[in-house]
């Protein structure tokens, strides 16, 4: 790969990536209403699972206008590794933001809300966890806002190496596409 070739991955990698941030960031915030509201949690869902999918489009549309229809399995894996990248590291700091900020133990309260319910107390008890869901909240009250996000940050980053290799060997082209 060329110098200008890995200048243009990248700048397609970092308008991208900024595009999958915005979809991981719609959906952290469809994850916090849906604490209550099952709506949305299935809308944040929904959108967690379109993640890939809307990589591999994107990926497709680099191949298809930036590389003449020919990209390699390399080429397309460190893009989509470069993607996930950029948009982990966006998502990652609009997180950290919102927990140093916003969320004043709303996410903690929540949780503890539904383990103290009927149900939830009911079912804590049959599996006898009652002791580790305490703890675990507990520990969850204590977590800094930067360790939030730079847990997620890790995993968004490694989900990006995981899932570069199936969407790179479907993406590449060794040959243009015949119109």
């Amino acid at each position: 790969m060329t110098a200008p070739e890995y200048i243009q991955l990248k700048a397609y990698a970092r308008q991208d990536g900024f595009f999958l941030a915005l979809l991981w960031i719609a959906s952290f915030t469809s994850y916090i209403f849906g604490l209550t509201s099952q709506f949305m949690a299935l809308v944040s869902i929904l959108m967690a699972i379109t993640s890939p999918f809307f990589v591999a489009s994107r990926l497709k549309k680099f191949r298809d206008e930036g590389r003449e229809g020919i990209i390699s399995f390399g080429r397309s894996y460190a893009y989509t590794i470069f993607v996930f990248f950029y948009g982990a590291v966006l998502l990652a700091v609009v997180q950290y933001l919102y927990f140093a900020y916003m969320d004043n133990g709303y996410l903690v309260n929540s949780f503890a809300k539904m383990m103290t319910s009927e149900e939830g107390r009911m079912m804590l008890e049959q599996y006898g966890m009652t002791k580790v869901v305490d703890e675990s909240l507990a520990e969850m009250a204590a977590t800094r806002p930067i360790d939030y996000a730079l847990n997620i940050l890790t995993i968004n980053i490694s989900l990006g190496f995981v899932l570069g290799v199936p969407i790179g060997l479907i993406m590449q082209r060794k040959n243009a596409a015949k119109n």
